[in-house]
Protein backbone atom coordinates (compact mmCIF):
# COMPACT_ATOMS: atom_id res chain seq x y z
CA UNK A 1 0.00 0.00 0.00
CA UNK A 2 2.42 2.68 1.08
CA UNK A 3 4.61 1.98 -2.31
CA UNK A 4 1.19 2.69 -4.43
CA UNK A 5 0.72 5.83 -2.44
CA UNK A 6 4.35 6.81 -3.22
CA UNK A 7 4.07 5.46 -7.23
CA UNK A 8 0.66 7.06 -8.11
CA UNK A 9 1.80 10.67 -7.11
CA UNK A 10 5.23 10.47 -8.73
CA UNK A 11 3.55 8.11 -11.76
CA UNK A 12 0.97 11.21 -11.94
CA UNK A 13 3.65 14.43 -11.40
CA UNK A 14 6.81 12.98 -13.53
CA UNK A 15 6.07 10.73 -16.03
CA UNK A 16 3.12 10.78 -19.29
CA UNK A 17 2.08 6.86 -17.92
CA UNK A 18 -1.65 8.45 -16.53
CA UNK A 19 -1.94 11.25 -18.71
CA UNK A 20 0.07 11.26 -21.90
CA UNK A 21 0.03 14.59 -23.97
CA UNK A 22 -2.53 14.11 -27.29
CA UNK A 23 0.18 14.17 -30.26
CA UNK A 24 -2.09 15.24 -32.70
CA UNK A 25 -2.77 18.54 -31.23
CA UNK A 26 -2.01 20.98 -33.27
CA UNK A 27 -2.22 23.07 -36.33
CA UNK A 28 -1.45 25.35 -38.55
CA UNK A 29 -2.33 28.20 -41.19
CA UNK A 30 -3.52 27.38 -44.73
CA UNK A 31 -1.42 27.79 -47.93
CA UNK A 32 -1.69 31.63 -48.34
CA UNK A 33 -2.63 32.63 -44.98
CA UNK A 34 -1.24 33.98 -41.91
CA UNK A 35 -4.23 32.92 -39.21
CA UNK A 36 -2.04 33.51 -36.44
CA UNK A 37 0.89 35.15 -34.34
CA UNK A 38 3.70 33.78 -35.60
CA UNK A 39 2.02 31.89 -38.81
CA UNK A 40 1.73 28.63 -36.91
CA UNK A 41 1.49 26.97 -33.57
CA UNK A 42 5.19 26.08 -33.59
CA UNK A 43 6.05 30.08 -33.79
CA UNK A 44 7.82 29.79 -36.81
CA UNK A 45 7.47 32.74 -38.36
CA UNK A 46 7.82 31.07 -41.62
CA UNK A 47 6.03 30.56 -44.65
CA UNK A 48 8.47 28.64 -46.98
CA UNK A 49 9.33 29.40 -50.42
CA UNK A 50 7.08 31.61 -52.46
CA UNK A 51 7.04 32.88 -56.09
CA UNK A 52 5.52 36.20 -55.24
CA UNK A 53 7.93 38.20 -53.05
CA UNK A 54 7.10 41.20 -51.92
CA UNK A 55 9.56 44.39 -53.37
CA UNK A 56 9.01 47.00 -50.94
CA UNK A 57 6.28 49.02 -52.98
CA UNK A 58 2.73 50.18 -50.78
CA UNK A 59 -0.39 48.45 -51.95
CA UNK A 60 -2.36 50.73 -49.72
CA UNK A 61 -2.87 51.77 -46.42
CA UNK A 62 -5.39 52.30 -43.96
CA UNK A 63 -5.18 54.50 -40.77
CA UNK A 64 -7.12 53.15 -37.42
CA UNK A 65 -7.75 55.54 -34.29
CA UNK A 66 -4.09 55.49 -32.56
CA UNK A 67 -1.02 53.35 -32.63
CA UNK A 68 -0.67 49.15 -33.51
CA UNK A 69 0.95 47.27 -31.54
CA UNK A 70 -0.85 44.11 -32.67
CA UNK A 71 0.22 41.46 -35.32
CA UNK A 72 -2.04 41.08 -38.38
CA UNK A 73 -3.83 37.96 -39.11
CA UNK A 74 -4.71 37.31 -42.68
CA UNK A 75 -7.63 34.85 -43.42
CA UNK A 76 -10.08 34.14 -46.07
CA UNK A 77 -9.34 37.37 -48.13
CA UNK A 78 -9.41 39.47 -44.62
CA UNK A 79 -7.08 40.73 -42.76
CA UNK A 80 -7.38 41.74 -38.86
CA UNK A 81 -5.70 43.38 -35.98
CA UNK A 82 -5.99 45.16 -33.29
CA UNK A 83 -5.48 49.27 -32.02
CA UNK A 84 -4.49 51.09 -29.21
CA UNK A 85 -8.25 52.76 -30.04
CA UNK A 86 -9.64 49.91 -28.45
CA UNK A 87 -10.91 48.30 -31.57
CA UNK A 88 -10.39 44.88 -33.40
CA UNK A 89 -10.62 46.30 -37.36
CA UNK A 90 -11.29 43.50 -40.27
CA UNK A 91 -10.46 45.10 -43.57
CA UNK A 92 -10.73 43.39 -47.24
CA UNK A 93 -6.85 42.05 -47.97
CA UNK A 94 -7.15 42.98 -51.47
CA UNK A 95 -8.46 47.11 -51.08
CA UNK A 96 -7.77 47.56 -47.53
CA UNK A 97 -11.33 48.69 -46.96
CA UNK A 98 -12.84 48.13 -43.43
CA UNK A 99 -15.37 45.74 -43.20
CA UNK A 100 -16.35 45.87 -39.60
CA UNK A 101 -14.32 47.28 -36.13
CA UNK A 102 -15.04 45.90 -32.94
CA UNK A 103 -15.11 48.07 -30.02
CA UNK A 104 -13.90 46.83 -26.43
CA UNK A 105 -12.82 48.74 -23.44
CA UNK A 106 -9.33 49.34 -23.26
CA UNK A 107 -6.12 49.08 -26.14
CA UNK A 108 -5.74 45.99 -28.27
CA UNK A 109 -2.57 44.84 -28.11
CA UNK A 110 -3.00 41.23 -28.62
CA UNK A 111 -2.36 39.65 -32.20
CA UNK A 112 -5.44 37.85 -33.47
CA UNK A 113 -6.33 34.59 -34.51
CA UNK A 114 -8.37 33.38 -36.98
CA UNK A 115 -10.36 29.81 -36.99
CA UNK A 116 -13.08 28.23 -38.50
CA UNK A 117 -14.84 31.20 -38.80
CA UNK A 118 -14.23 32.91 -35.53
CA UNK A 119 -11.63 35.68 -34.85
CA UNK A 120 -10.53 35.11 -30.82
CA UNK A 121 -7.72 38.24 -29.23
CA UNK A 122 -7.14 40.03 -25.88
CA UNK A 123 -8.13 43.65 -24.99
CA UNK A 124 -6.37 44.96 -22.00
CA UNK A 125 -9.83 45.69 -20.38
CA UNK A 126 -9.22 42.30 -18.71
CA UNK A 127 -11.30 40.14 -21.50
CA UNK A 128 -10.45 37.35 -24.30
CA UNK A 129 -13.19 37.89 -27.24
CA UNK A 130 -14.20 35.64 -29.68
CA UNK A 131 -16.09 37.05 -32.66
CA UNK A 132 -17.67 36.09 -35.94
CA UNK A 133 -15.32 36.67 -38.61
CA UNK A 134 -17.40 38.04 -40.89
CA UNK A 135 -19.84 40.09 -39.21
CA UNK A 136 -17.87 40.94 -36.50
CA UNK A 137 -20.35 39.99 -33.93
CA UNK A 138 -19.27 38.85 -30.42
CA UNK A 139 -19.95 35.55 -29.75
CA UNK A 140 -18.78 35.08 -25.87
CA UNK A 141 -16.11 36.70 -23.48
CA UNK A 142 -14.26 35.41 -21.06
CA UNK A 143 -13.00 37.53 -17.96
CA UNK A 144 -9.61 37.34 -16.45
CA UNK A 145 -9.91 40.81 -14.51
CA UNK A 146 -6.25 41.77 -15.61
CA UNK A 147 -4.78 42.98 -19.38
CA UNK A 148 -4.54 40.02 -22.07
CA UNK A 149 -1.53 41.08 -23.99
CA UNK A 150 -1.05 37.27 -25.31
CA UNK A 151 -1.59 36.45 -28.56
CA UNK A 152 -4.31 33.34 -28.72
CA UNK A 153 -3.30 29.90 -29.88
CA UNK A 154 -6.22 27.58 -31.34
CA UNK A 155 -5.93 23.66 -31.81
CA UNK A 156 -8.29 21.06 -31.08
CA UNK A 157 -11.27 23.01 -30.31
CA UNK A 158 -9.36 24.93 -27.61
CA UNK A 159 -7.98 28.60 -27.42
CA UNK A 160 -5.03 29.10 -24.83
CA UNK A 161 -3.52 32.26 -23.82
CA UNK A 162 -1.60 33.86 -21.27
CA UNK A 163 -2.41 37.01 -18.86
CA UNK A 164 -1.60 39.62 -16.59
CA UNK A 165 -3.45 37.42 -13.56
CA UNK A 166 0.09 35.41 -13.84
CA UNK A 167 -2.41 32.78 -15.83
CA UNK A 168 -2.29 30.70 -18.78
CA UNK A 169 -5.77 29.60 -19.63
CA UNK A 170 -7.05 27.05 -21.81
CA UNK A 171 -10.54 27.42 -23.32
CA UNK A 172 -13.38 25.96 -25.29
CA UNK A 173 -13.16 27.52 -28.38
CA UNK A 174 -16.73 27.45 -29.03
CA UNK A 175 -18.54 28.27 -25.51
CA UNK A 176 -15.70 29.97 -24.12
CA UNK A 177 -15.64 28.05 -20.87
CA UNK A 178 -12.60 27.49 -18.69
CA UNK A 179 -10.92 23.96 -19.27
CA UNK A 180 -8.15 24.67 -16.80
CA UNK A 181 -5.94 27.42 -15.52
CA UNK A 182 -1.94 27.35 -14.96
CA UNK A 183 -0.05 29.71 -12.36
CA UNK A 184 3.01 31.11 -14.23
CA UNK A 185 4.25 32.82 -10.76
CA UNK A 186 4.13 36.41 -13.06
CA UNK A 187 2.21 38.11 -15.92
CA UNK A 188 2.00 35.98 -19.00
CA UNK A 189 2.60 38.30 -22.27
CA UNK A 190 4.18 35.90 -24.33
CA UNK A 191 2.33 33.63 -26.81
CA UNK A 192 1.75 30.05 -26.01
CA UNK A 193 3.35 27.40 -28.86
CA UNK A 194 1.03 23.90 -29.24
CA UNK A 195 2.42 21.22 -30.98
CA UNK A 196 2.03 17.96 -30.23
CA UNK A 197 -0.06 17.95 -27.60
CA UNK A 198 2.42 20.18 -25.46
CA UNK A 199 2.11 23.98 -24.63
CA UNK A 200 4.65 26.02 -24.38
CA UNK A 201 4.66 29.50 -22.60
CA UNK A 202 7.16 31.66 -20.89
CA UNK A 203 6.26 34.46 -18.22
CA UNK A 204 7.52 37.51 -15.90
CA UNK A 205 8.82 34.63 -13.73
CA UNK A 206 12.21 34.00 -14.87
CA UNK A 207 10.62 30.03 -16.28
CA UNK A 208 9.30 28.82 -19.34
CA UNK A 209 6.66 26.30 -18.73
CA UNK A 210 5.91 23.25 -20.96
CA UNK A 211 2.34 21.70 -20.30
CA UNK A 212 0.14 19.15 -21.02
CA UNK A 213 -2.73 20.77 -23.38
CA UNK A 214 -5.17 18.57 -22.41
CA UNK A 215 -5.08 18.88 -18.60
CA UNK A 216 -2.74 22.02 -18.23
CA UNK A 217 -0.35 19.94 -16.09
CA UNK A 218 3.51 21.26 -15.82
CA UNK A 219 6.26 18.80 -17.30
CA UNK A 220 8.62 21.01 -17.20
CA UNK A 221 9.85 24.22 -15.32
CA UNK A 222 12.98 25.77 -16.96
CA UNK A 223 14.88 28.75 -15.44
CA UNK A 224 15.82 31.50 -17.86
CA UNK A 225 17.31 34.02 -14.60
CA UNK A 226 15.53 36.69 -16.46
CA UNK A 227 11.69 38.17 -17.53
CA UNK A 228 10.98 36.77 -20.71
CA UNK A 229 8.58 39.04 -23.05
CA UNK A 230 8.89 37.54 -25.87
CA UNK A 231 7.37 33.93 -27.26
CA UNK A 232 9.17 30.72 -27.84
CA UNK A 233 9.41 28.68 -31.02
CA UNK A 234 9.31 24.76 -31.49
CA UNK A 235 11.76 23.26 -33.76
CA UNK A 236 12.13 20.00 -34.19
CA UNK A 237 12.11 18.39 -30.16
CA UNK A 238 13.44 21.36 -28.94
CA UNK A 239 12.50 24.57 -27.71
CA UNK A 240 14.36 28.21 -28.68
CA UNK A 241 13.77 31.04 -26.32
CA UNK A 242 15.71 34.39 -25.78
CA UNK A 243 15.22 36.50 -22.09
CA UNK A 244 15.20 39.76 -21.45
CA UNK A 245 19.12 39.58 -20.77
CA UNK A 246 19.55 38.59 -24.52
CA UNK A 247 20.05 34.84 -23.36
CA UNK A 248 19.13 32.64 -26.41
CA UNK A 249 18.55 28.94 -25.11
CA UNK A 250 17.85 25.33 -26.92
CA UNK A 251 15.81 23.26 -24.76
CA UNK A 252 14.76 19.97 -24.77
CA UNK A 253 10.85 20.36 -25.01
CA UNK A 254 10.16 16.58 -24.31
CA UNK A 255 12.17 16.97 -21.15
CA UNK A 256 11.20 16.72 -17.19
CA UNK A 257 11.74 18.03 -13.70
CA UNK A 258 13.17 15.81 -11.43
CA UNK A 259 11.22 15.99 -8.47
CA UNK A 260 11.90 19.00 -5.70
CA UNK A 261 14.30 20.32 -8.99
CA UNK A 262 14.97 23.43 -7.86
CA UNK A 263 14.25 23.35 -4.52
CA UNK A 264 16.92 20.49 -3.48
CA UNK A 265 19.37 22.04 -5.90
CA UNK A 266 20.94 24.70 -3.83
CA UNK A 267 21.41 22.53 -0.85
CA UNK A 268 22.86 19.88 -3.19
CA UNK A 269 25.49 22.67 -4.48
CA UNK A 270 26.53 23.43 -0.58
CA UNK A 271 27.56 20.00 -0.33
CA UNK A 272 28.87 20.09 -3.27
CA UNK A 273 31.32 23.00 -2.87
CA UNK A 274 32.56 21.14 0.80
CA UNK A 275 33.99 18.24 -1.84
CA UNK A 276 31.12 16.17 -0.32
CA UNK A 277 28.51 15.13 -2.98
CA UNK A 278 29.39 14.83 -6.76
CA UNK A 279 28.34 17.99 -9.27
CA UNK A 280 24.73 18.17 -10.01
CA UNK A 281 23.39 18.16 -12.96
CA UNK A 282 22.54 21.16 -15.23
CA UNK A 283 18.76 22.06 -15.25
CA UNK A 284 16.56 19.78 -16.68
CA UNK A 285 15.67 20.78 -20.58
CA UNK A 286 18.97 22.67 -21.33
CA UNK A 287 20.64 21.76 -24.24
CA UNK A 288 22.80 25.12 -24.84
CA UNK A 289 22.32 28.72 -24.65
CA UNK A 290 24.16 31.33 -26.23
CA UNK A 291 24.52 35.41 -25.75
CA UNK A 292 22.92 37.17 -28.66
CA UNK A 293 22.40 40.83 -26.95
CA UNK A 294 21.98 43.06 -24.13
CA UNK A 295 18.15 43.35 -23.93
CA UNK A 296 15.90 41.09 -26.03
CA UNK A 297 11.98 41.18 -26.19
CA UNK A 298 11.61 39.46 -29.93
CA UNK A 299 10.86 36.19 -30.95
CA UNK A 300 12.92 33.80 -32.51
CA UNK A 301 11.53 33.22 -35.98
CA UNK A 302 13.08 29.93 -37.18
CA UNK A 303 13.60 28.64 -41.42
CA UNK A 304 15.65 25.16 -41.55
CA UNK A 305 18.77 25.06 -39.06
CA UNK A 306 18.95 29.22 -38.83
CA UNK A 307 17.05 31.48 -35.79
CA UNK A 308 16.09 35.03 -36.57
CA UNK A 309 15.83 37.15 -33.54
CA UNK A 310 15.44 40.77 -32.77
CA UNK A 311 18.54 42.14 -29.87
CA UNK A 312 19.33 45.72 -28.78
CA UNK A 313 19.16 47.14 -32.14
CA UNK A 314 19.97 44.20 -34.55
CA UNK A 315 18.32 41.60 -36.47
CA UNK A 316 20.62 38.22 -35.28
CA UNK A 317 21.09 35.12 -37.20
CA UNK A 318 21.97 31.67 -35.25
CA UNK A 319 23.23 28.81 -36.70
CA UNK A 320 21.33 25.99 -34.65
CA UNK A 321 23.57 23.00 -35.53
CA UNK A 322 26.79 25.06 -35.09
CA UNK A 323 25.76 26.66 -31.98
CA UNK A 324 26.78 30.03 -33.33
CA UNK A 325 26.24 33.25 -34.18
CA UNK A 326 26.10 33.59 -38.30
CA UNK A 327 25.93 37.38 -38.96
CA UNK A 328 24.32 40.45 -37.44
CA UNK A 329 22.03 43.26 -39.23
CA UNK A 330 21.99 46.33 -37.72
CA UNK A 331 19.12 49.12 -37.90
CA UNK A 332 18.56 52.53 -36.11
CA UNK A 333 16.50 51.50 -33.27
CA UNK A 334 16.14 48.83 -31.17
CA UNK A 335 14.26 45.60 -32.53
CA UNK A 336 11.26 44.88 -30.46
CA UNK A 337 9.57 42.94 -33.40
CA UNK A 338 9.90 39.69 -34.42
CA UNK A 339 11.00 38.46 -37.75
CA UNK A 340 8.66 37.17 -40.39
CA UNK A 341 10.43 34.84 -43.01
CA UNK A 342 9.71 34.57 -46.65
CA UNK A 343 11.70 32.20 -48.87
CA UNK A 344 15.17 33.23 -48.43
CA UNK A 345 14.40 36.71 -47.30
CA UNK A 346 14.01 37.96 -43.61
CA UNK A 347 11.46 40.80 -42.78
CA UNK A 348 11.76 43.01 -39.50
CA UNK A 349 10.55 46.09 -37.97
CA UNK A 350 12.32 48.60 -35.85
CA UNK A 351 11.92 51.59 -33.86
CA UNK A 352 13.73 53.43 -35.83
CA UNK A 353 9.94 53.39 -38.19
CA UNK A 354 11.76 51.08 -40.98
CA UNK A 355 10.70 48.07 -41.98
CA UNK A 356 13.94 45.94 -43.59
CA UNK A 357 13.60 43.24 -45.93
CA UNK A 358 16.88 40.95 -45.14
CA UNK A 359 18.96 38.23 -47.25
CA UNK A 360 18.77 35.48 -44.79
CA UNK A 361 21.93 34.00 -46.00
CA UNK A 362 24.39 37.32 -45.81
CA UNK A 363 22.62 39.62 -43.83
CA UNK A 364 22.25 41.78 -46.73
CA UNK A 365 19.99 44.10 -47.13
CA UNK A 366 17.14 43.99 -50.34
CA UNK A 367 15.31 46.48 -49.47
CA UNK A 368 13.67 48.89 -46.58
CA UNK A 369 10.51 51.08 -46.18
CA UNK A 370 10.05 54.09 -43.81
CA UNK A 371 6.55 53.98 -41.52
CA UNK A 372 5.67 57.65 -40.07
CA UNK A 373 6.59 56.22 -36.79
CA UNK A 374 8.69 53.33 -34.41
CA UNK A 375 7.37 49.86 -35.34
CA UNK A 376 6.96 47.28 -32.49
CA UNK A 377 4.47 44.94 -34.54
CA UNK A 378 5.98 41.89 -36.13
CA UNK A 379 5.02 41.67 -40.12
CA UNK A 380 2.62 39.37 -41.30
CA UNK A 381 3.51 37.74 -44.77
CA UNK A 382 0.32 36.08 -47.49
CA UNK A 383 -0.06 36.10 -51.09
CA UNK A 384 3.43 37.80 -51.20
CA UNK A 385 2.03 40.74 -49.60
CA UNK A 386 3.52 41.87 -46.23
CA UNK A 387 1.02 43.68 -43.67
CA UNK A 388 2.34 45.83 -40.92
CA UNK A 389 1.29 48.25 -38.26
CA UNK A 390 3.00 50.92 -37.16
CA UNK A 391 2.87 53.74 -33.77
CA UNK A 392 1.98 56.18 -36.36
CA UNK A 393 -1.54 53.85 -36.31
CA UNK A 394 -1.17 52.59 -40.35
CA UNK A 395 -1.47 49.30 -40.76
CA UNK A 396 0.53 48.86 -44.54
CA UNK A 397 -0.05 46.11 -47.20
CA UNK A 398 3.55 45.97 -48.88
CA UNK A 399 4.38 44.03 -51.93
Amino acid sequence: MLAILIAVPVLFNYTDVLYPPPKNVTSDSSPGQWAMFRHDLSNSGSVGPDNALPKGTVKWTFTAGDAIHSSAAVADGMVYFGSRDGKLYALDAETGTERWAFQTGSRVDSSPAVVDGTVYFGSNDGFFYAVDARTGKEKWKFSTFYPVESSPAVADGKVFFGADDYSVYALDAAKGTRLWRFNALGPVESSPIVDGGLVCVSSDSDFVYVLNATTGRPRLHFKVFQSTYGSAAFVGNTAVVANFDGNLYVIDRNARNWPLEYELKPYWLQVWAFGLAPSPPKQSGFLWGLKVGHVVTSSPAIEGNNVFIGADNDLVCVDLTGQKQLWSFSTEGPVASTPAIIGNTVLVGSEDGTLYAVDGASGKKLWDFKTGAQITASPTVAGGVVYLGSQDGKLYAIE
